[in-house]
């Protein structure tokens, strides 16, 4: 674990392996904890480095809105830092977000991108209807909306299967600042559309879609790879492949990063 100082802010991050570099970004309600068990497996071949983004894990608030581009300069701060010009990329769920936040400020430094569990698309209508209210629900009871949530993000059978898992992932999540929680949700819902990306980038880009994720629909992200190089790999289960699907997950990300 290592800190800097980013906007007077601490911002934690981590560095495993040498190679060629890897950067993972974790999703909403999450920290650097959740790649602990992919880490030591990327690490074997490639540098591995893991940041928890604004208002999450060690990492302090940088505001009441914290927008997937002002994420992605934060990460690029980092990666400036350790003097790093080069990288893979894989985001789970905003991670994806902020990856391809990241790719359209700077598309030179991008070697490879992983979407894991994540979308293109911004937020419809709807979806920032349900944001307003999660943040309702979270001013109200911040322990209540997390208590209700990570469950919310597994597979129906999974819910029982991963009790365990799934109460480590809420215990981390209810770390998180209320402010951390409703600033990632503000920038979400107003992130723009970058499906463009997915057409356009000319490195290689892996989505990772799970046919029973409860929080992303399968036949949207289908759509949105339509007539693109955009590379696809299906799982079975819900939005927390890295729970749900680990084997199959690390064995394809060692394939994609490889």
């Amino acid at each position: 674990m290592a800190n800097l100082i980013y906007k007077s802010i601490k911002i934690n991050y981590t560095s495993q392996g040498t190679g060629n570099v890897v950067v993972l970004l974790h999703g909403f309600l999450e920290n650097i904890s959740m790649w602990q068990e992919i880490i030591p497996h990327i690490a074997k071949k490639h540098r591995v480095i893991c940041i928890d983004l604004l208002g999450h894990g060690s990492t302090g608030n940088l505001g009441y809105i914290h927008t997937m581009k002002e994420q992605a300069k934060m990460v690029k701060f980092v990666l400036n830092h350790l003097k790093l010009r080069k990288y893979i990329f894989i985001g789970h769920s905003m991670g994806g977000y902020i990856s391809l936040a990241f790719a359209e400020l700077f598309p030179k430094n991008i070697k490879k991108l992983c979407l894991m569990n994540s979308s293109a698309q911004p937020d419809d209508n709807e979806k920032r209807k349900n944001r307003d209210r999660a943040i309702r629900a979270v001013k109200h009871s911040p322990k209540t909306f997390v208590k209700l949530a990570i469950p919310n993000l597994f597979s129906e059978a999974n819910k029982t299967k991963f009790t365990v898992e799934i109460k480590q992932i809420t215990q981390e999540a209810l770390k998180i600042s209320p402010q951390g929680i409703i600033a990632a949700m503000e920038g979400m819902k107003i992130r723009k559309n970058r499906t463009i990306l997915l057409k356009t980038s000319n490195f290689p880009i892996l989505m990772i879609i799970s046919k029973q994720d409860p929080a992303l629909e399968y036949q949207c992200l289908i759509d949105q790879t339509k007539n693109t190089p955009v590379l696809i790999q299906e799982f079975p289960d819900g939005h927390m492949s890295h729970v749900e699907n680990k084997n199959e997950l690390i064995d394809t990300l060692i394939k994609f990063v490889n």
